[in-house]
């Protein structure tokens, strides 16, 4: 799940009662700079890239020049087209403790990336802190009251996708059609399909979401 493009924007993401939300966040703005870095690095133009990801070379430009990412499903498909994970991009080194085969993420060192300029105002938080190779991608997704979206762009990527709802209530979008789930219901699909979702009532609803990209080869 992610957002539009117009997450370009500047606007601090809040709760139902307008407050800005706290928590442990990272520098987004080098998150795009990653990405450009790692587009060089692998000798690609951005017209290669857009290839790769299905994405606009104006799309992926806007990105890289950005000073915030783009949503979790963009990442992940631009991730792959550059054969890295995807929680590499914004995990700091140091913050679990981890091996080739195990990684723990500790519950007071995860980061929240905050949906800044959004009119989603998700919050994501990688469960995976830096395990390599991995075919799931773990996330604590908080998500926002509002609901738009751009079927050419952000809410559809490769794989498989799995949500169980936390806390609160939601409207999920898939394929045309509405759903409304709540605390203890999960929804697994076809990520490839446009999909996005809204929280409804006064409280956010809290996800627990896991991306299964198919592996690279």
């Amino acid at each position: 799940m992610g957002d539009a493009e117009s997450h370009l924007s500047r606007r601090p993401p809040a709760d139902g009662s307008g407050r800005p939300l706290r928590g442990r966040t990272m520098d987004e703005s080098a998150i795009p700079r990653r990405l450009k870095e790692l587009r060089k690095r692998n000798n690609l133009r951005l017209e290669q890239l857009a290839e790769r990801t299905g994405l606009t070379k104006g799309y992926l430009s806007r990105i890289e020049n950005s000073k915030h990412p783009p949503p979790i499903s963009t990442l992940s498909r631009i991730a792959n087209a550059l054969g890295v994970d995807v929680t590499d991009l914004f995990s700091s080194k140091g913050e679990a403790d981890q091996s080739e085969e195990l990684t723990i993420s500790r519950s007071n060192q995860r980061v929240e990336m905050a949906r800044r300029g959004t009119p989603y105002g998700y919050i994501y938080e990688d469960l995976a802190l830096g395990m390599k190779g991995k075919n799931m991608e773990p996330f604590l997704v908080t998500v926002g009251f509002d609901h738009k979206i751009d079927i050419q762009t952000d809410f559809r990527h490769q794989g498989e996708e799995f949500i169980f709802v936390l806390e609160g209530k939601m409207e999920f979008f898939f394929k045309g059609k509405s759903y409304i789930v709540e605390q203890g219901d999960s929804v697994y699909f076809d990520a490839s399909i446009p999909h996005s979702g809204r929280s409804l009532g006064k409280k956010r609803a809290k996800l627990l979401i896991v991306i299964y990209s198919y592996r690279r080869v």
